[in-house]
C-alpha cells in the first residue's frame, strides 16, 4: 500500500512568493501476515525433510525452500522452526536405529547395515542443512546453548544409540568380532571398519564404550598367543612374530582405528607379548644369539626390550656372557698360544654386535667395558705376558708378509686388550725384554711399526711408561752412529782393520734387561776384534766399563760344503764351537767343553742346534736327539740346503720357565717399592689416617693389583722403618 499525501498553502491564492508543506501520516490499515502463514510454511519444509528422509524427490526449489526459511526466521519465528525440525529429526533417527534391532542377524551384515543408517544420516544431514542454511547461520549464533543444525543431528543420533543398548553393544561386538578375525589372518572389510570408527568417533564414544573394550580383548588376545608360542618358538622366531603383530598393529590404527589408540594398543601387546616374558627369553636363547652374532635377531632383542624398560637385562645378560666365554678363554691353560688371538676375535665380534646390534648404547658400551676388565685379569699376571709375547710375534721378522696397513690394525686391537690390563707393569718387564732381542739379533720386522706401538703406549700409559723402551731406541741410534766413527778410524788407520766385520750395540745398562753372563773362550780373531774396539769406545768416553753380553751375539758365518758354500746365521756361542772343526775333523763333548769354556748346560743346547736340528751342521755319534756324555762331534761336510743363506735356529733363546719367573719377581719386587712411595705420599699429606681409608687410597691410586695383606706387610714394614707409627689400632701416624 502506498502513503497518501496532500500539499497545502500558507498564503492567499495569487500572492507572489508562496512555500508550500508538506505533511506525512502513517497508514490507516497497519498491514499484518496471514494467521496460517507459520503452518502453512513448515507445513511445506516439513514435507522437503521428509521427502529427503525417505529418499524422495523433493517438490518444491531448494531456492523456494531457502526463502521460506529466511522469511519464518525474519518474522521471528526461528525458534519454532528450529523445535519442529529437531522433533522430526529425532523421530527420523530413532525409526531408522530401531529398525535395526531386529532387522538384521548375521553381524557382518549387521555393520553394513549399521554403516548405511550412518551414511544416510550424515548425507540427509547435510542436505537439510542446505534448505536450511539461513537458521542455521543466524538462530544458533544468536542464541546461547543452541547447536547448529549437524551437531544437533550428531547429538541426536548419539542419544537414540545410547537409549538403545543392543544396536550400540551389537555395533561394539562386531567391530571387536571383525578385529579379532582380522589378528587371526581373515580378511576383513577395512574400509566398513574404517567408517563405523569414525562414527563412534563423532559420537564421541569412541574412547568410553570402544576403546577400553578393544585393549582389553587386545591383552587377553596377545596373553593367549605369547603362552601358545613361547613353549614352541626358538627366541629368534618370538622376537620376529612379536615384531610382526606390533607392525600389524600399527598398520591397523593408520587403516581404521583412531590416531589416539595407537599408544595404549602398542603398549598392550608390549605388556603382554613381551614385558612378562623378557628374563624367560634371555633365558632361553640370548647367548645363543650372541654367540652366533645374529646381528637382526639382536637389534630385534634391544629395540622390542627397549619398548618395555628391559633393556638393563640385556645389557647385564650381554656383559654376564662375555665376561663368562672371555674368563673360560683366560683359564684354560692347553689354550694359551691361541689366547689373544681368540681375545681379539672376542672383542672384535664384541664391538661389532655394539655398534650394529645395541645403537651404540653408552651404557652397553660400559658393560662391555667392564667384563673385558674382569675377564682380561681373571688369571692375574699371565695375561699380560701373553699379550707381549703376541705383539712380539707379530713385530718380529717372521711376520713380514703382513702389510702396514694390517700390523697397525693389529697393534689397536691389542692396544684395546692392553687397556684393560691390571698389571701393566708386568706386560711392560716381558715387552722391553722381547723388544730387546728383537733389536739386538735383527729379528724386528719394521722400526716404523715398533716406534708406532712405542707411541702408541706412550699415549695410553704417559711417557714415564716408555722412558726406557725409547732410551733403547736411542741407544740403537747412537750405536749406528758409533760404529760409522769406528769404521772411519778404520779406514783412516788410527784402528787396526780385519778381514771379520764387526757390529757393536752399546746399551745403557739401566735401559735394557739385565742379562746374566755367559763364560766363553773366544778364539783369537774374535778377541783381538773386542780389545780393539773396548779401546777405541774408552778412548772417546772416558770414565765407563764395557761389558760383553755374548749370549746376544750373532754372526754371519761362510761354510764350505762338498756340494757349495754356504753362510750360517749363527749364534755368537754356535759360531766358537763350529769354528773348533777348522782345526780338527772329530771332537768330543769334552774336548768341546774345554776348548770353549762354556756352561754345560748352555754347551749341550748349543750342540744340540747344531746337531740334531733341522739343519746339521754337524753331525753326532751316535745319533740321538740329546747330547750325552762322550758323544763325537764331526763337522758335516755333505749338508744340503736349497738356500744359500741358512739360519740355524739357536735353542737359547728360547725363554725357559725360570727366566720367565725371574722376570716376575721382579716385577713384584719393583711393585713394593711404588707401593712403600704410594704409602709414604699419602701419609704424608695426610698426616693421620685410618686404616681402611689408607687402603682405599692406595686401591685409587696404584694401577696393578692389590691384595689385603700385601697392603698389610707393606705399612707394617713402613712401620719398622719408621716412616709411620700407629696412632690408634686402627689408624697410622706420619713420622716426619
Amino acid at each position: 500500500r502506498k502513503a497518501s499525501m496532500r500539499a497545502r498553502s500558507s498564503n492567499p491564492p495569487g500572492a507572489g512568493g508562496s512555500v508550500k508543506k508538506l505533511s506525512i501520516k502513517p497508514l490507516s490499515i497497519k498491514p499484518s501476515l496471514p494467521a496460517d502463514f507459520e503452518l502453512v510454511t513448515w507445513q511445506k519444509l516439513q514435507a522437503a525433510v521428509r521427502a529427503v528422509h525417505e529418499k524422495r524427490p523433493v517438490e518444491s526449489s531448494l531456492e523456494e525452500l531457502y526463502r521460506a526459511v529466511e522469511d519464518l526466521c525474519t518474522h521471528k519465528m526461528a525458534a519454532g522452526t528450529y523445535a519442529r525440525l529437531q522433533e522430526e529429526c529425532e523421530r527420523h533417527t530413532e525409526r531408522s536405529l530401531r529398525a535395526l534391532v531386529a532387522g538384521v542377524s548375521d553381524m557382518s551384515a549387521f555393520l553394513v547395515a549399521m554403516h548405511g543408517v550412518w551414511s544416510d544420516h550424515c548425507q540427509q544431514s547435510l542436505v537439510i542443512r542446505s534448505i536450511f542454511l539461513y537458521l542455521d547461520r543466524t538462530y544458533p549464533l544468536q542464541t546461547p546453548g543452541v547447536r547448529s543444525l549437524w551437531d544437533m543431528g550428531l547429538q541426536h543420533f548419539r542419544a537414540c544409540l545410547l537409549a538403545l543398548p543392543d544396536v550400540l553393544g551389537k555395533t561394539v561386538s562386531g567391530l571387536l568380532l571383525q578385529v579379532q578375525r582380522e589378528r587371526q589372518g581373515e580378511q576383513v572389510d577395512r574400509s566398513l571398519l574404517h567408517h563405523l570408527v569414525r562414527m563412534l568417533s563423532a559420537l564421541q564414544i569412541y574412547t568410553e564404550r570402544f576403546e577400553g573394550a578393544l585393549l582389553e580383548r587386545t591383552g587377553a588376545f596377545y596373553a593367549a598367543e605369547a603362552a601358545r608360542l613361547l613353549g614352541s618358538s626358538t627366541v629368534g622366531d618370538y622376537l620376529r612374530h612379536a615384531e610382526a603383530r606390533l607392525l600389524e598393529e600399527a598398520g591397523r590404527v593408520q587403516a581404521y582405528l583412531h590416531s589416539s589408540t595407537r599408544k595404549p594398543l602398542l603398549a598392550a601387546v608390549h605388556a603382554t607379548l613381551l614385558a612378562p616374558h623378557t628374563e624367560a627369553l634371555l633365558e632361553k636363547g640370548f647367548d645363543k644369539l650372541v654367540e652366533e652374532a645374529r646381528i637382526d635377531d639382536l637389534r630385534r632383542v634391544y629395540v622390542l626390550f627397549g619398548h618395555v624398560d628391559a633393556l638393563r637385562l640385556v645389557r647385564d645378560a650381554w656383559a654376564a656372557h662375555v665376561k663368562r666365554v672371555g674368563t673360560e678363554m683366560v683359564l684354560d691353560v692347553e689354550g694359551e698360544k691361541t689366547l689373544v688371538p681368540a681375545l681379539l676375535e672376542l672383542k672384535r665380534t664384541c664391538d661389532e654386535l655394539h655398534v650394529q646390534a645395541f645403537d651404540k648404547s653408552e651404557t652397553f658400551g660400559y658393560a662391555l667395558r667392564d667384563a673385558f676388565e674382569a675377564l682380561v685379569n681373571a688369571r692375574q699376571n699371565r695375561p699380560a705376558e701373553l699379550i707381549a709375547k703376541f705383539l712380539d710375534a707379530q713385530l718380529r721378522a717372521g711376520a713380514k708378509g703382513s702389510a702396514d696397513e694390517e700390523v697397525e690394525t693389529t697393534l689397536d686391537r691389542t692396544m684395546a686388550l692392553f687397556r684393560f690390563l691390571n698389571g701393566k707393569d708386568l706386560f711392560e718387564a716381558f715387552y722391553k725384554k722381547d723388544l730387546a732381542k728383537r733389536l739386538l739379533i735383527g729379528r724386528s720386522a719394521s722400526l716404523d711399526a715398533e716406534k708406532l706401538l712405542i707411541s702408541k703406549l706412550k699415549a695410553e700409559c704417559g711417557t714415564g711408561f716408555t722412558n726406557k723402551l725409547e732410551g733403547m731406541f736411542r741407544d740403537i741410534d747412537l750405536s749406528a752412529d758409533l760404529m760409522n766413527s769406528y769404521r772411519a778410524a778404520q779406514a783412516a788407520g788410527t784402528v787396526p782393520t780385519s778381514e771379520i766385520e764387526l757390529g757393536v750395540y752399546v746399551l745403557t745398562t739401566g735401559f735394557w734387561p739385565a742379562y746374566p753372563p755367559v763364560e766363553v773362550t773366544l778364539p783369537s780373531e774374535l778377541s783381538g776384534l773386542q780389545e780393539r774396539f773396548a779401546n777405541f769406545y774408552l778412548a772417546k768416553h772416558s770414565g765407563r766399563r764395557v761389558s760383553w753380553a755374548h749370549a746376544l751375539g750373532h754372526c754371519l758365518v761362510r761354510a764350505n760344503f762338498s756340494e757349495r758354500a754356504h753362510e750360517l746365521q749363527m749364534s755368537l756361542l754356535q759360531t766358537v764351537v763350529c769354528l773348533l772343526f777348522n782345526e780338527a775333523e772329530s771332537i768330543s763333548l769334552d774336548e768341546v767343553a774345554a776348548a770353549t769354556g762354556i756352561e754345560d748346560k748352555e754347551l749341550r743346547l748349543t750342540l744340540q742346534s747344531l746337531a740334531c736340528g733341522k739343519v746339521r751342521v754337524l753331525a753326532k755319534e751316535p745319533k740321538g736327539r740329546e747330547v750325552e756324555d762322550g758323544d763325537l762331534f764331526a763337522f758335516n761336510a755333505g749338508l744340503q740346503h736349497k738356500l744359500h743363506r741358512i739360519k740355524v735356529n739357536s735353542i737359547q733363546l728360547k725363554e725357559s720357565a725360570e727366566e720367565n719367573e725371574a722376570t716376575t719377581e721382579k716385577v713384584f719386587v719393583d711393585r713394593q717399592y711404588q707401593i712403600d712411595a704410594a704409602i709414604v705420599r699419602i701419609m704424608k699429606a695426610r698426616k693421620v689416617l685410618a686404616h681402611t681409608l689408607l687402603l682405599n687410597e692406595l686401591y685409587e691410586q696404584l694401577r696393578f693389583p692389590l691384595k689385603p695383606v700385601d697392603l698389610k706387610k707393606r705399612i707394617e714394614s713402613l712401620i719398622d722403618r719408621e716412616y709411620l707409627e700407629r696412632d690408634s689400632p686402627t689408624s697410622y701416624k706420619y713420622m716426619a
